[in-house]
């Protein structure tokens, strides 16, 4: 199809903002490269969700051996060593498994930094390569406090990778991986201090339940300092230090700068070819496009208004996939997206948060349920910890649903049809669930 161009596509990235929809274009005769100067599969696979799921997945079950300690005797101790390793072989196959499938359809993958010269021409290791169509899918990387001694601060890719878990280790940040890195080091056995930016944790979620998640931690150990206006990091000696509040220190062995994350636009000749961006990432509109006609952003980079998240990536790059192959030319239409923090309890939410529906009582009804006074399951795991609440609008439709447990990320992923797909009481009605199951109780709470 590419006659003028030496390609139909090429994507500037090789993350789930490219390569969900680029292999089914190939798929489809579009001739498609993407070049990528680090690892194959972006954050996700290599430093993202696949990683600390990996090495969250024995937090959960040592936590539920603690609930559980009168059925369930011993002691059991994380071995962190172990599990860096375990996770390092389960995600190390990866990238060469993405770039596999890829190649496999016809995708020429290059691994070079790619950068714009003109609307359809990218140089790759000085060589001129244009396309129909270019998609910036660059995502995002952590963010580095701008304060004195930054240099001696580790991201949250350097957590992931530790040969050793510290004796005490200081985060900076109180979002969800500040949230998630203190739970899993809590239970690696290391002392945590977590230094806040103001005196919430987690703000996009239900702040009721986000103070049961930090009481859960302090209860374990964690330490947390509110509003603690971290302005140095120091070393003397063999010790590092944070320095916050007024003249006020604390020692430390390793420290986590969680203080968000930035999108990548620099040293990709975004402004030599007039692409609009600022630090919520590249300006797209509601075909992904950006404010040149022949490039589009997708994927964390892209200034969306969406969450940056994985299914959000996934989303963008298949629907990017069905414009270029003509199968659409509607804008965008954005399903429920959910969302959920890996802490030990979760919290997850999909919908019309709680937040929006409680101010606005005339539209919307909220249902709250403790569930483990009242949820067989919870009560037989011996939870101390599980409550979630249903929004419904005036027609009684379920339109959001948020909940904190040991298994809020399933209980979400249960209801998404009821909600994405609008079901009535009468269509619920005919779908019968596993039982007993999580998806089960959740249904049945309805």
């Amino acid at each position: 199809m590419a006659e003028k161009y030496d390609y139909d596509v090429l994507y500037i990235g090789a993350g789930h903002g490219t390569f969900d929809g680029a292999m089914p274009l190939a798929q489809k005769g579009f001739k498609i490269a993407v070049v990528e100067a680090d690892k194959i599969g972006g954050t996700c696979p290599n430093w993202g969700c696949n990683a600390k799921i990996a090495l969250d997945t024995p937090i959960k079950i040592y936590e539920q051996q603690k609930q559980m300690s009168n059925i369930l005797e011993g002691n059991l101790k994380i071995n962190w060593k172990n599990n860096v390793e375990n996770k390092r072989k389960t995600i190390n196959s990866l990238p060469d498994m993405i770039e596999n499938g890829m190649q496999s359809m016809g995708i020429d993958v290059i691994k070079e930094w790619g950068k714009l010269i003109d609307k359809h021409t990218v140089n790759v290791d000085d060589n001129k390569i244009t396309a129909q169509n270019i998609v910036i899918a660059t995502g995002l990387r952590p963010n580095k406090l701008d304060i004195p001694g930054n240099e001696l601060a580790h991201d949250s890719k350097d957590f992931m990778d530790l040969d050793e878990m510290p004796e005490n280790i200081s985060i900076i940040g109180s979002g969800y991986i500040a949230m998630e890195f203190a739970t899993i080091a809590n239970a690696s056995g290391a002392n945590v201090t977590v230094f806040m930016h103001s005196d919430r944790i987690l703000r996009p979620f239900y702040q009721p339940y986000t103070e049961i998640i930090m009481k859960s931690l302090e209860d374990k150990g964690v330490k947390f300092v509110k509003s603690a206006n971290v302005n140095k990091f120091s070393k003397e000696n063999d010790k590092l230090f944070v320095e916050y509040g007024n003249s006020q220190k604390q020692a430390t062995d390793w420290i986590l700068d969680a203080a968000g994350r930035i999108p990548n636009v620099e040293n990709i000749g975004l402004e030599n070819v007039g692409v609009e961006f600022d630090k919520k990432g590249i300006k797209v509109d509601e075909y992904l496009r950006t404010s040149v006609d022949s490039i589009y952003a997708s994927g964390d980079v892209a200034d969306s208004g969406q969450p940056k998240l994985t299914p959000t990536a996934i989303f963008q790059s298949t629907y990017l996939m069905k414009l270029f192959a003509k199968e659409t030319a509607a804008p965008i239409k954005y399903p429920n997206i959910p969302s959920v923090v890996f802490t030990t309890p979760r919290i997850a939410q999909v919908g019309v948060s709680i937040d929006d529906a409680k101010a606005k009582p005339e539209e919307y009804t909220v249902k709250e349920n403790d569930l483990t006074k009242t949820d067989w399951y919870r009560i037989m795991t011996n939870d101390t910890i599980a409550q979630n609440a249903y929004v419904y609008d005036k027609s009684n439709q379920l339109v959001g649903f948020t909940e904190i447990s040991n298994e809020a990320d399933n209980a979400v992923d249960s209801l998404l049809p009821v909600i994405e797909l609008k079901l009535n009481a009468e269509q619920t009605g005919k779908i019968v669930q596993l039982f007993p199951s999580i998806s089960s109780d959740t249904w049945g709470n309805m």
